[in-house]
């Protein structure tokens, strides 16, 4: 005897207590949505998988209550309930009956075209869209609860196990000599990565994370950026370091050609979490995400009821593997000069870190970026000490930036030679090409640029015209000495990114 549920049967329950709304199926390849009017309902379908269990009623229940529990953390407003199903399966029905036959999770329904998916498709999706995202996952992960350091979640050996599920099934869909030079790259990263796995579990980076965090599961909800449908079917999927479950959307961006919007995710998050140490394995993961996305989207049907491109994440996986490019920039300049506009669209362009001075000195004092340093004293915040714990700090960040082989920016005003020298000195241990942004305008443009920014939604900075006057007084202008590796930027006028990429590219390493 057949017992599946009649999910054509619940769809005409549905209409029939709704009346004017026509029920729309959406199926995935282990879920059923059904849409009707201003809401969602998603059942689970009675599978049984070697990452998934839903082939009882009391396992899709959990698996319902699960999914509400983890996916309100990012979306509250849209997660509504649990809702029992009665009647037979062939007659299923909301209303409440003697026979209680399964579950289903009730949500808000979000608009055709909200998806970052179809928006990205769409020419819609913003700078703003992103970076908002980014900063509500980053605040998720922080709140979010770690895992044991002496559970196999997060551990070398199951991130190793993970990955080698997704290449035996790839293995299985596109032939092994296809995937050899992928899990050659594999196997020599994950023998050189296994302490940072480690140190990285210890140090309570492994946490109960998202888990699917691609564009297909981020959409704009009630005005506002938002991801959806987390893992819930398998603890060890969402039980993982927080720079992996970051790592998905930077993959999914680049895998769509949108190189500048995944670094503004990164870097946004990164602004959020500090955790530019989890960069040494990001690119690893990043392989990881695009391979697991190639094994779905060859197992799957095609999704009814979405416009979803789908790009080749095995060539993005390819790309991912060709890495090395770490190279060094710090700006100069006074306030209002153009610093974080110059280094801020250099981002996507390069593929970069950016480290903000005024991000850092901040976190310094346990603040976050937005946060006003006003309640702990100007003397304490912008003092000599903790100007040098800035620049400290800015500099150990960097290292772990180009170690990872990314190019790194710093964004301060570095207005002093020997904050200038100590950024130089770091380029030339780490043997990567150095270049000085100097940024500049005309005084009047600065007092201005200063006073919008002030008046402004909200930025890091909180210099003001006073930081400016004490800044024209002290400032050590470049020397000649320095003049070789200094980019010079006039950010009245249009900037040439082209020009400064290639210039950055093209800059000696520095001698010790």
């Amino acid at each position: 005897m057949d017992n599946t549920l009649d999910i054509a049967a619940l769809g005409r329950a549905i209409e029939a207590d709704t009346p004017g709304c026509k029920a729309v199926l959406v199926e995935t390849h282990i879920s059923w949505v059904l849409l009707c009017g201003d809401f969602a309902y998603k059942l689970k379908k009675p599978l049984k998988l070697d990452v998934l269990d839903f082939s009882t009623p009391e396992l899709r229940r959990r698996a319902c209550e699960e999914e509400l529990r983890l996916n309100r953390r990012f979306a509250p407003g849209t997660y509504l309930d649990v809702m029992p199903i009665f009647g037979t399966p062939a007659s299923p029905s909301f209303k409440p009956g003697s026979v209680l036959i399964d579950h289903a999770v009730c949500m808000r329904r979000f608009p055709d075209g909200a998806l970052f998916s179809e928006m990205l498709a769409a020419g819609a999706l913003t700078v703003a869209h992103v970076d908002h995202l980014a900063r509500k996952v980053a605040a998720v992960h922080g709140q979010a609860p770690r895992a044991d350091a002496d559970r196999s979640f997060g551990s070398a050996e199951l991130v190793e196990e993970a990955t080698a599920t997704v290449v035996r099934n790839l293995n299985q869909q596109l032939g092994k000599a296809a995937m050899a030079p992928l899990v050659d790259w594999l196997v020599r990263q994950a023998t050189v990565l296994r302490p940072t796995w480690t140190h990285r579990l210890q140090s309570g980076m492994v946490r109960e994370c998202h888990g699917d965090l691609h564009l297909g599961n981020a959409a704009i909800i009630d005005g506002e950026p938002s991801a959806f449908d987390c893992i819930e079917f398998d603890p060890g999927l969402r039980w993982i370091d927080i720079i992996s479950d970051t790592a998905f959307m930077v993959m999914d961006l680049l895998a769509h050609g949108r190189r500048d919007l995944a670094y503004i995710f990164l870097n946004a998050w990164l602004e959020i979490t500090g955790d530019h140490g989890g960069l040494s394995v990001l690119h690893y993961y990043m392989v990881y995400r695009a391979l697991v996305r190639a094994w779905v989207q060859g197992m799957r049907r095609p999704v009814t009821g979405t416009r979803e491109s789908m790009p080749n994440y095995v060539d993005t996986a390819r790309a991912l593997t060709e890495t090395g490019d770490a190279r060094l920039m710090i700006t100069h300049g006074l306030s209002g000069s153009g610093k974080s506009f110059v280094s801020g669209a250099l981002l996507g362009r390069c593929g970069a870190i950016r480290l903000r001075s005024d991000v850092e000195r901040k976190r310094v004092f346990g603040l976050q970026p937005l946060e006003r340093s006003t309640s702990l004293g100007e003397d304490r915040v912008y003092s000599e000490q903790a100007t040098r714990r800035t620049f400290d700090t800015l500099r150990d960040r960097a290292r772990m930036a180009l170690d990872a082989g990314y190019p790194t920016i710093v964004d301060a005003a570095f207005l002093k030679r020997s904050e200038r020298d100590a950024m130089r000195r770091l380029a030339a241990e780490a043997s990567v090409p150095f270049v000085i942004a100097h940024c500049h305008a005309q005084e009047a443009t600065l007092r201005r640029r200063i006073a919008a920014r002030l008046a402004g939604p909200g930025d890091a900075s909180e210099a003001d015209e006073r930081v400016l006057q004490m800044q024209l007084a002290f400032a050590q202008p470049l020397s000649a000495d320095e003049a070789p590796g200094v980019i010079d930027i006039d950010t009245s006028i249009t900037l040439d990114l082209d020009a400064m990429d290639q210039r950055w590219k093209t800059s000696p390493v520095p001698t010790p």
